[in-house]
């Protein structure tokens, strides 16, 4: 009898840390030294009196290899707490995206009635460009840059995914 292999699943990981030097570069070393890869990350200190930060991370791989990495951050020593979202809660998860477009004529006034339908935000503008402020799951983003890239795409600028989970409880 032969098993199917795991499928490759799309994990966000919430991880409460110590604000200090050298944590983050030992959390990046864990996925790094082990070939994981990470698809996005924010960090954030989100308590100054605690002196703590979070950082959420979108990473890839088996249910098994997702299980291998979240117990392997659950033991580096400056890490609090580690809560993979996409498993334990539901969880809310927002992207900002800046995207600058160069146009005149018809392509200007299609970039402007695209970002009124996203509801993306002009936040500078000269007679040949736009820089547009956009937020949103990153699917969302995706499809806002792939309409933007006939129009006049010059470049995007992402922060990564941020993600909290749904209801009163903290992390």
């Amino acid at each position: 009898m032969s098993h199917a292999p795991d499928k490759i699943e799309r994990h966000t990981l919430s991880v409460l840390v110590d604000n200090e030097p050298g944590v983050l570069a030992r959390v990046i070393g864990l996925f790094s030294g082990r070939g994981y890869n990470i698809d996005s990350l924010t960090v954030s200190e989100v308590s100054h009196e605690g002196h703590l930060s979070r950082i959420t991370i979108v990473t890839t791989g088996t249910p098994m290899v997702i299980e291998q990495i979240r117990n392997q951050l659950d033991r580096l020593v400056p890490i609090h707490r580690v809560r993979d979202l996409t498993v334990e809660a539901v969880s809310l998860e927002r992207e900002l995206a800046m995207v600058k477009v160069r146009g005149t004529g018809d392509a200007r006034g299609e970039a402007l009635r695209l970002a009124e339908a996203f509801r993306a935000r002009v936040i500078d503008a000269t007679i040949e460009s736009f820089v547009f402020e956009i937020t949103g799951k990153s699917d969302k983003i995706d499809q806002f840059a792939v309409l933007m890239e006939p129009l006049g795409l010059v470049e995007v600028a992402r922060t990564g995914v941020v993600a909290i989970s749904r209801g009163p409880e903290a992390m």
